[in-house]
C-alpha cells in the first residue's frame, strides 16, 4: 500500500497544449486591473496597466465549455492602449467586435440597427462572463515556453459555430449575463487614434478627467494621445 507521503509511485505530470486551431465554445472573464479613465471611458476598474511597456490591457481568463479539452484554462491580455501607436488598441476592439458578434449571433457584415446595437457595451463589465466560440492557438512566452491563447472569436459566418455554440449552451452551469439595454441609436464609429489616458500623467495620483470639453454621454471617444502619456 502507497504511503501517502511517498510520492515517488505518483504518475508524472503531463499537460499537453491544446492543438492550434481547435475550435471551441469558452467563457471570457475579467481580472479587474483596477485603472479607470473616464476620458477614455474606463470605468468599474476593469483596465490593467503594464509597468514595463505602459500599455493599457484588459486580463482575460478563457475557460472551454465542451468538447475533448473542457474546463481547460487560457490567458490572454486584450489591448486597450499602447504608447507606441494605436495597433495594440485596433486589435483589441477587433477582438472585442468579434466576440460580441459571435456570442450574440450577429453575422460580422451585418450593419443592420440591430447588429450595430448587439456591439455595443456599457462597460468593460459586460464582456465579464460571455460566452462565445474561439479558435485556440500556441504561441511562444517571454521565456521561451509555449503558451494556448484566445486571439480569434469565430463569428457566425463559420460554418460550425450555429452547431458548437449549440452544445455551449447546453454544457453552461453559469446563468447567462443580462445585456445591457440596446441604444436607441448606436454609436457613431471613430477612428482609434493614440489619446493618452488620464492615468499616464502620474504614477501615483489617481486618474482624473482630461480638462477641455467633456465627451458625450452616448460615447466616450479615443482620440488623440490621452493625457497620462504625454
Amino acid at each position: 500500500m502507497t504511503m501517502w507521503n511517498d510520492f515517488n509511485d505518483a504518475e508524472p505530470q503531463s499537460f499537453d497544449l491544446i492543438p492550434k486551431g481547435t475550435i471551441a465554445p469558452v467563457r471570457m472573464t475579467l481580472k479587474p486591473g483596477g485603472v479607470d479613465d473616464e476620458g477614455m471611458g474606463w470605468t468599474g476598474g476593469w483596465a490593467s496597466v503594464s509597468q514595463e511597456t505602459g500599455s493599457a490591457y484588459l486580463a482575460a481568463e478563457f475557460v472551454v465549455l465542451a468538447g475533448d479539452y473542457a474546463k481547460r484554462k487560457l490567458w490572454t491580455n486584450i489591448g486597450l492602449y499602447s504608447p507606441n501607436g494605436p495597433t495594440w488598441a485596433q486589435m483589441g476592439r477587433s477582438f472585442i467586435r468579434a466576440v460580441l458578434n459571435s456570442a450574440r449571433n450577429v453575422h460580422p457584415q451585418d450593419i443592420s440597427p440591430h447588429a450595430a446595437a448587439a456591439r455595443h457595451i456599457a462597460s468593460f463589465g459586460d464582456l465579464d462572463g460571455i460566452e462565445f466560440l474561439a479558435r485556440i492557438d500556441v504561441e511562444v512566452d517571454g521565456r521561451g515556453n509555449q503558451k494556448n491563447v484566445v486571439k480569434v472569436a469565430v463569428e457566425p459566418d463559420h460554418p460550425d459555430h450555429a452547431r458548437l455554440m449549440g452544445v455551449a449552451s447546453r454544457v453552461s452551469q453559469a446563468p447567462a449575463k443580462q445585456v445591457a439595454a440596446a441604444p436607441t441609436a448606436p454609436p457613431a464609429p471613430a477612428a482609434i487614434t493614440q489619446t493618452a489616458p488620464a492615468w499616464r500623467t502620474s504614477q501615483t495620483a489617481p486618474a482624473r478627467p482630461p480638462s477641455g470639453p467633456q465627451p458625450t454621454a452616448t460615447r466616450a471617444p479615443v482620440t488623440a494621445k490621452p493625457s497620462w502619456a504625454q
